[in-house]
């Protein structure tokens, strides 16, 4: 592969670090890596000192076109990868003529690159404004800056992530601290606790906040000292700022330090308190010295710092928040060791210089991938009752492009949603508005596979336009040359002599596979004369999701005032016809497993918009302590969550879904057909109908919950998520892979 890298050559910081790293370690691995700088100076010079094959071109507007044109061509490039305003213009209007793929990494937020420069933003940033919407696929340096991107509309299934990697195999390097202060004409104390923040003085980097909040506590911290290793235009200000809250004395302003080594190595705290990041080197480089770090919660940071084990978070412009964690650091010499080696082990485990380069050169491939599917009719479009706020049902989703990415994750994939933005955000696919044909026609024209995607569809309890708009796009598809399959579906129920007639007619004439999620659907099918498609029974794609990471769970509890090691029940509950009568009955069932068990009852939401309301229908009428989650919740969370109850008392399908993976006990107020459905085909009696709960039968359950073996389930669960495997097999011998 032959990849040429553009970039204006006189960067600095995070960003020329990634790219004389990153083309540094592609020599090694790729055909051919190169890289073109418009000017002559220390960055074009240490990328050569580096082995980096360097051009620069730095003519007239038009020659520097003319001249990377013809280096493009004649080189053979595969790829051109752009870095920053001016290549990502020159990128834009090479386009033009070159039939390559363009791909631009962002480096930092491009609304805030010019912060303070007026002129610069009116010109440079409105350019590359538009140049960045030109140019094909995008790399944020962070998680938070693909998700901005996707905010702003960017095509999310061309965006990737790469998080800046660091050499953990270099060798520490530092002249000692009382060395290195000396050279700033400082005499550093053998007893100093010395804080350190190395970035541009600048208003992004807002290092005012620091200065006050080190203010804040100067006088409880008397070894306290601060360190500013940078130049900007906020220097005189900050030293002000320094004079007039009396600390002046103790805060040193280094001015541009370049050997970063020795800064790190001579201090004691790393702090960064940025309002915008994608994933700084900063920290990342500090930790290779093992240095405990606090920073502004922004961008990919929570990524490497975990509050409380490798560091410490607070919000961007919060000095109080900040003040306490400088406190607490400098006062512990003990923490500072334990929070340091801890985010140094993070640090070799996931955020490596070579993790970076597999990354990068796996995004090469998939942009190559990419381009060769667009030239041929491949790929899904997916319709299911997505972007409307339930968590169930975009666990299927979920599950479903997991399963499809798995067969090929470069696959063109379009999802119809009622909130397309907020769908494309999550999940980062293509997405069309529910009920806009032209959108979701066009993606059928180009897609091998329909897919009618999970949960029960296919039925007119809820309305019977919502069954008539299902099966007219079964319909629609196949008349623009999709194969067709229902996804692990609940089949109805479907009511009247007319619509059972309709279905049966649909789906014996346009559908070549439905695999189901329960037995009872299969009769359903059988009862309505259903036929001719290819009937499996499987499992619901939601079993086969994981749990978010167990560390992420307990600082979810703590947040929502639960201890992670405490006595739960789960309730699952939900508005629906008659339930204010049924409140009462919930409540005094959740009295009662506290008072009789010593289980806080924890009301889990599937649905985030709706189900918070009924779950407070339901503690306003409680003696007892209760804990209303208010999402929204990830489907990781909500199973975490799950695994961390005794069990489950739930109206929601899903709820039962997502717990039974977990093994606690399950216990269910069934509303619709759909729910008695699963819990016999995990073998679950715990189950009343919703419309006969009463405090009774409700405080029966919990007792029958109480006493019944956690995990119990498990060995089901996993004969279901074995089941659940037929799915995206079928899905992928119907597109021909």
């Amino acid at each position: 592969m032959k990849v040429i890298h553009l970039i204006s050559g006189g960067d600095v910081g995070g960003a020329k670090t990634h790219v004389l790293s990153l083309l540094a370690s592609l020599q090694k691995t790729m055909e051919k890596a190169e890289l073109v700088c418009f000017r002559e100076g220390d960055f074009a010079e240490e990328a050569r000192e580096l082995g980096i094959p360097t051009h620069i071109v730095s003519g007239g507007f038009s020659s520097n076109l003319r001249l990377l044109k013809s280096m493009i061509t004649d080189g053979g490039f595969d790829v051109v990868h752009c870095h920053g305003s001016r290549a990502n213009f020159m990128a834009m209007l090479l386009k033009r003529s070159l039939k390559l793929p363009f791909v631009t990494t962002v480096h930092s937020d491009y609304k805030l690159d010019y912060l303070g420069r007026p002129a610069a933003r009116l010109t440079y940033g409105v350019l590359n404004s538009i140049a960045l919407r030109r140019i094909d696929y995008h790399i944020g340096v962070s998680d938070s800056m693909a998700e901005l991107l996707i905010s702003r509309g960017f095509a999310p299934e061309n965006i990737y992530t790469i998080y800046n990697g660091v050499d953990c195999s270099l060798p520490l390097k530092g002249e000692g601290r009382k060395a290195f202060f000396s050279r700033f004409g400082i005499e550093a104390e053998d007893g100093w606790v010395i804080a350190g923040i190395g970035a541009r003085l600048n208003p992004v980097k807002d290092m005012a906040t620091l200065i006050r909040a080190f203010a804040r506590i100067s006088g409880e911290c008397p070894a306290l000292r601060l360190a500013i290793a940078g130049e900007g235009e906020q220097e005189a200000m900050l030293k002000v700022l320094a004079q007039s809250l009396g600390v002046s004395e103790r805060v040193f302003f280094l001015g541009w330090v370049t050997d970063m080594d020795s800064f790190y190595s001579a201090i004691d705290i790393n702090c960064l308190t940025s309002l915008s990041e994608t994933f700084p080197y900063s920290l990342t480089e500090g930790a290779r010295y093992s240095l405990p770090a606090v920073s502004s919660r922004v961008g990919g940071v929570s990524k490497l710092i975990l509050p409380g084990s490798t560091g410490f978070l607070f919000e961007p412009g919060d000095d109080a928040a900040l003040a306490e964690h400088l406190k607490r650091l400098s006062l512990d010499p003990g923490l500072r060791k334990s929070i340091g080696a801890a985010l140094e082990r993070r640090l070799r485990e996931r955020f490596s210089l070579e993790k970076t380069v597999e990354t990068q050169e796996a995004i090469y491939k998939s942009i190559i991938r990419r381009e060769e599917n667009a030239k041929k009719r491949c790929g899904a479009t997916i319709c299911g009752a997505y972007g409307q706020g339930n968590a169930g049902d975009d666990a299927i989703l979920e599950a479903t492009l997991g399963s499809l990415r798995a067969i090929d994750a470069d696959m063109p994939i379009t999802v119809l949603s009622k909130r397309p933005k907020e769908t494309a955000e999550s999940y980062r696919v293509k997405t069309v508005f529910t009920f806009w044909p032209p959108a979701y026609l066009r993606a059928m024209r180009r897609s091998a596979l329909y897919i009618n995607g999970g949960g029960s569809l296919i039925q007119n309890v809820t309305s019977r336009r919502s069954l008539w708009f299902y099966l007219s796009t079964l319909k629609a598809a196949r008349k623009r040359g999709c194969r067709i399959m229902m996804y692990g579906c609940g089949i109805g129920p479907v009511s009247g002599k007319s619509d059972r007639a309709k279905t049966a007619r649909y789906l014996n004439s346009y559908v070549d596979c439905i695999t189901l999620r329960d037995s009872r659907s299969r009769e359903e099918l059988e009862l309505l004369g259903v036929t001719k498609p290819e009937i499996l029974l499987s499992a619901d794609p939601a079993i086969t999701l994981p749990p978010e990471a167990p560390e992420n769970i307990d600082e979810l509890m703590r947040s929502a005032g639960m201890e992670p090691g405490g006595k739960y029940i789960a309730f699952s509950v939900r508005k629906w016809t008659g339930f204010s009568s049924k409140a009462p009955a919930f409540a005094a069932a959740a009295d009662y497993a506290f008072e009789k068990y010593g289980l806080t009852p924890v009301f889990v939401p599937i649905n985030h918009l709706s189900d918070p309301s009924a779950a407070r229908a339901v503690t306003a009428l409680m003696k007892r302590p209760a804990v209303v989650l208010a999402g929204p919740l990830t489907s990781g969370e909500t199973i975490g969550l799950f695994s961390r109850m005794s069990a489950l008392l739930s109206m929601r399908l899903h709820a039962l879904i997502f717990a039974a993976g977990t093994g606690i006990p399950l216990a269910a107020a069934s509303y619709d057909p759909k729910v008695d459905s699963f819990m016999e085909y995990v073998g679950q009696e715990r189950c009343v109908p919703f419309a006969g709960a009463d405090e009774k039968s409700l405080c029966a359950l919990v007792d029958s919950l109480v006493s019944a073996p956690r995990g119990a389930l498990a060995e089901r669960a996993k004969e279901l998520a074995e089941l659940e495997k037929i799915n995206p097999r079928r899905a992928a011998e119907l597109m021909g892979i």
